[in-house]
C-alpha cells in the first residue's frame, strides 16, 4: 500500500475542431481568466518557496494558499472514481477529509529548501470544458520542467483541479492507483480509508 498511495502524488487535452462565433469571445475570455489565475497562484507559490524561511514556515504558509486556488474535493472525487458512488456519505467524508490531507502533504513535500525558482507561463489551451495553463518551472541546477495546470470554473471560481507534468496527470494516475488497490481488497472502501489513515499518520509522525 505505502508504494501504492505515496509513490505518485505529484488529459489529453481536447481542442473542438470547430466552434460556433457566438462562443469564441467566452472562450477566449476563460482562456485569459485561467491565464491570469495561474500566473497570480505561480507568482505566490514561488514567492513563498524562494523566501529565507524554515521549510516547517514554508509548508504552512502554502497550505492556506492550496486551500484557496486547489478544488480539492472534486480531485478526491475524481480520484475515487466509481466507488464514489457507493460509498456511505460517512466514508465519503472520511475519504474526503484524508485525501486532503494526503494531497496537502504530497505538494508541500516536494519543496525542498530551493532558491531561485522561476515559474513561467507560456500558453493557454482548451481542455475540454476546462483550460490548460502552459507553464515552465526552473529550479536551481534541475532540469525546466513543463507543467499544465488543468483550471475549472464549475465551482464559480476558477480552481486547479488537475496538473500535468511531463504528460502524466496527478488526478488520474491517483484514480487508477486506489481503482487497483480497493480492488485487490474485494472492493473495500474501509481498505482504503484506513491505509489513508496509516499514511496521514506516518506522514505527522516523521
Amino acid at each position: 500500500m505505502k508504494t501504492v498511495l505515496a509513490r505518485r502524488h505529484v488529459l489529453g487535452l481536447v481542442a473542438g475542431a470547430i466552434a460556433l462565433p457566438a462562443a469564441r469571445p467566452a472562450r477566449a475570455a476563460d482562456a485569459a481568466a485561467a491565464r491570469s489565475f495561474v500566473t497570480d497562484f505561480g507568482r505566490q507559490l514561488v514567492a513563498i518557496v524562494n523566501s529565507d524561511r524554515t521549510l516547517t514556515d514554508k509548508k504552512a504558509a502554502i497550505l492556506p494558499l492550496l486551500q484557496a486556488h486547489v478544488d480539492m474535493d472534486a480531485i478526491g472525487r475524481y480520484c475515487l472514481g466509481r466507488y464514489w458512488r457507493v460509498a456511505t456519505p460517512e466514508q465519503q467524508a472520511h475519504y474526503l477529509t484524508l485525501f486532503h490531507q494526503v494531497l496537502v502533504n504530497s505538494i508541500t513535500d516536494k519543496i525542498g529548501d530551493y532558491r531561485g525558482v522561476t515559474f513561467t507561463v507560456s500558453g493557454t489551451s482548451p481542455a475540454g470544458d476546462d483550460q490548460a495553463v502552459e507553464t515552465i518551472i526552473n529550479r536551481p541546477e534541475q532540469p525546466s520542467a513543463n507543467t499544465q495546470w488543468i483550471v475549472s470554473t464549475t465551482s464559480g471560481q476558477p480552481k486547479v483541479v488537475d496538473v500535468v507534468g511531463e504528460g502524466t496527470s496527478l488526478r488520474l494516475t491517483q484514480r487508477n492507483d486506489y481503482a487497483s488497490f480497493v480492488a485487490r481488497h474485494n472492493g473495500s472502501i474501509d481498505a482504503l480509508l484506513h491505509a489513508l489513515d496509516h499514511q496521514v499518520a506516518a506522514h505527522g509522525a516523521n
